[in-house]
C-alpha cells in the first residue's frame, strides 16, 4: 500500500465513504418500489403475479448485467465505470416515475437493474485495488451497509414523497438526487491505470481464465442458494407484515428496524473478520469462520410465521437479517482475498451473477406459494439455504486445497 500510485490515506478513506453513498442511492432506488408497491399495483392494477415479474425483469436485468460490467470495467477502470453504472441507474429509476402500465414499470425496472449491478461490481475491484487485506472486510462492510442504510431510508423518503407528491415523485426526485454525487466522486477519486491498446489484449483475463478457477463456482452457487434470503426480506416481508400481520402501508417505515440489523451485521462482520486477520488467522480462514456462524443465525426464519406478535415477527426478521448481513460482507471479502487482482472484476461479476439468479427464482417460487398457500413454506425454505450453502463452500474448498 505504499506504492507512488497510491493516493494519500485520506483520499483513499474519502473512495470508501463515497462507495458507501453510493450503495445508499443504490438501495434507495430498488427499494422504493416494494415500499409502496399496494398503491402502485392498485393504481396501475398490477396483480402478485405482475408485481413477481415486474421484480423478474429486474432481477433478468441485473444478472446480465453482472457478467458484462467485469469486463467494462477491465476496460475503463474502475472509476469511470462506477460513475456511468450510477449515471444509467439514476435515470432509469427516475424513469420510472413516468410509468403508466406494467409493461412500462417493467422496462424501466429492467433498465434499472442493468445500471445498478456494475455499481457493486465495481466496489470489489476498487477496494482491492487500493485498501489493504486488514483494512478489506471493514470497507467491504462499510459500502454494502450502504445499501441497506439505503432501504432504511427508502420507506420513510418514499412514504413522505408518495404522501406529499405522488408515488411518482418517490422515483423521480430519488433518481435525480444520484447525479450530485458524481460531483465530489471526480474529485475525490483517482484515476485508473487503463491498459494501453498494446498490452489490453495481455492485461484482460480471458473467459477460460475466470471460469478455470474453482473458488468462482463455488462462490457463485453460495450466493445463489443465499442472496434469494436477501430478496424475500427486501421485496415480500413489507408485502407479509402487510397481508398477514395487519400492518398498514403507512406503517411500513418500521421496515428500518430490519434493515438497521443488516448494517450492524454488515459492520460488525467486516471489522470481525478484520480483527482476526489482525491477530494471525488467514484472510480466507477468518471470513469462513464468520460465515460458518453466519450459517447458524439464518435458519431461525423458521420460526417467523409462528410467532404470535407483530413485533415477535419483527424481532426475528432483524436476527435473520443480521445473519445474512455477516455472510454477504466475507463472502465478498473472500472473494476479493482469493482471486488474483487482474481476474477480479470479472470473477467477481461472474459471481454475483448468482445473485439474480437466486433472485429471479425465489421471486418466481414466492408468488407461485403466496398465492397456492402461504407465507409459512417461503419462510421455511429460507431457514435452511445458509447451511446448504456453507456445507458446499467448505467442501469445495477442502478439495481445492489438496
Amino acid at each position: 500500500m505504499s506504492d507512488t500510485t497510491t493516493p494519500a490515506s485520506w483520499r483513499r478513506w474519502s473512495i470508501a465513504v463515497m462507495l458507501f453513498l453510493a450503495a445508499v442511492l443504490n438501495y434507495v432506488d430498488r427499494t422504493v418500489l416494494s415500499i409502496l408497491a399496494p398503491t402502485i399495483q392498485a393504481d396501475l392494477g398490477i396483480d402478485d403475479t405482475g408485481y413477481s415479474r415486474i421484480n423478474n425483469a429486474f432481477l433478468v436485468a441485473y444478472t446480465a448485467s453482472y457478467v458484462v460490467s467485469g469486463r467494462l470495467l477491465d476496460r475503463f477502470g474502475g472509476t469511470l465505470s462506477m460513475a456511468g453504472f450510477l449515471a444509467f441507474w439514476s435515470l432509469a429509476n427516475a424513469v420510472t416515475g413516468f410509468a403508466g402500465n406494467v409493461v412500462q414499470l417493467g422496462a424501466a425496472r429492467f433498465m434499472l437493474g442493468l445500471g445498478e449491478a456494475g455499481g457493486w461490481t465495481a466496489s470489489p475491484k476498487i477496494v482491492g485495488r487500493w485498501f489493504s487485506p486488514r483494512e478489506r472486510g471493514f470497507v467491504v462492510g462499510l459500502y454494502t451497509a450502504g445499501g441497506t442504510v439505503g432501504a432504511t431510508i427508502a420507506p420513510l423518503l418514499a412514504l413522505w414523497l408518495a404522501g406529499r407528491y405522488g408515488w411518482q415523485w418517490a422515483f423521480i426526485a430519488t433518481g435525480v438526487a444520484g447525479f450530485a454525487w458524481l460531483v465530489p466522486w471526480f474529485l475525490l477519486a483517482p484515476r485508473d491505470t487503463v491498459p494501453d491498446a498494446a498490452t489490453d489484449a495481455l492485461a484482460r483475463p480471458t473467459w477460460r481464465e475466470v471460469l478455470a478457477q474453482r473458488v468462482v463456482w463455488l462462490l457463485l452457487v453460495a450466493r445463489l442458494l443465499t442472496d434469494g434470503v436477501w430478496y424475500f426480506i427486501q421485496q415480500w416481508f413489507p408485502k407479509y407484515l402487510a397481508a398477514e400481520r395487519g400492518v398498514a402501508q403507512q406503517d411500513l417505515g418500521i421496515m428500518w428496524l430490519v434493515y438497521l440489523a443488516a448494517d450492524v451485521g454488515l459492520i460488525g462482520g467486516g471489522i470481525l473478520s478484520g480483527w482476526l486477520v489482525s491477530r494471525g488467522t488467514r484472510p480466507e480462514g477468518a471470513r469462513l469462520m464468520l460465515m460458518t456462524a453466519a450459517a447458524g443465525i439464518v435458519p431461525l426464519a423458521a420460526v417467523i410465521p409462528l410467532v404470535e406478535s407483530r413485533d415477535a415477527a419483527l424481532t426475528v426478521a432483524m436476527v435473520v437479517a443480521l445473519g445474512h448481513a455477516i455472510w454477504l460482507t466475507n463472502l465478498t471479502s473472500l472473494a476479493i482475498d482469493a482471486i488474483p487482482p487482474r481476474l477480479l472484476a470479472t470473477s467477481f461479476g461472474v459471481i454475483a451473477a448468482g445473485s439474480g439468479l437466486g433472485g429471479i427464482a425465489m421471486n418466481t417460487l414466492v408468488a407461485d406459494t403466496v398465492q397456492r398457500h402461504s407465507y409459512a413454506p417461503c419462510f421455511l425454505a429460507a431457514a435452511v439455504l445458509h447451511p446448504l450453502a456453507i456445507a458446499v463452500l467448505l467442501g469445495g474448498l477442502a478439495r481445492r486445497g489438496r
